[in-house]
């Protein structure tokens, strides 16, 4: 018995420090609101990162309605598009991003943007890997609540966040 109660009491402390280093890990990685850059004129330029642990450095964005937007898309892990893409993708609003996610996994050979679901996409990257970027350019919509995933297979749970569009 007395060796049951040592076995529990070294799991439970095992455990307990586990989380801690975890949480210790992922502050590393805090998501932050969109930091604008009006360098330019008119032009917002965004930058996003995403790494190796299927996570955005920023889980939300504001413009202005109509504004020109520069976003560009850095991939800041190692691994390589095939096994750990990332892109970014603005859904249009009222888009169920569970129910767009699960028909991306199926659309490999299109970035992972499902054609049966194309008018739920406004605007989107293109899938890259560890080490690479990628920059779009688009006028912000009206004004609104919108979301933005990575459409890669399993990664919106994570990789999301929204995209502010202010009057």
């Amino acid at each position: 018995m007395k060796k049951i109660q040592t076995l529990l009491f070294y799991t439970f402390f095992l455990f307990s420090c586990s989380g801690s280093n975890e949480k210790k890990a992922n502050s590393g990685m805090e998501k932050t609101e969109g930091i604008i850059n009006t360098e330019e004129p008119g032009v917002v330029k965004i930058s996003i990162e995403g790494n190796d642990m299927m996570r955005y450095n920023l889980d939300k964005i504001e413009v202005n309605a109509g504004q020109k937007v520069e976003l560009t898309l850095i991939h800041t892990g190692k691994m390589s598009a095939q096994s750990m893409g990332h892109n970014w993708v603005l859904l249009s609003l009222g888009t169920d991003k569970a129910a767009f996610a699960m028909a991306a996994m199926s659309a490999k050979e299109q970035d992972y943007i499902p054609q049966t679901m194309k008018e739920s996409v406004l605007t989107s990257t293109k899938i890259i890997g560890g080490g690479e970027s990628t920059t779009i350019n688009f006028d912000a919509p009206s004004p609104g609540y919108y979301e933005f995933i990575c459409s890669f297979p399993g990664h919106y749970g994570l990789m999301n966040g929204s995209f502010v569009v202010l009057p």
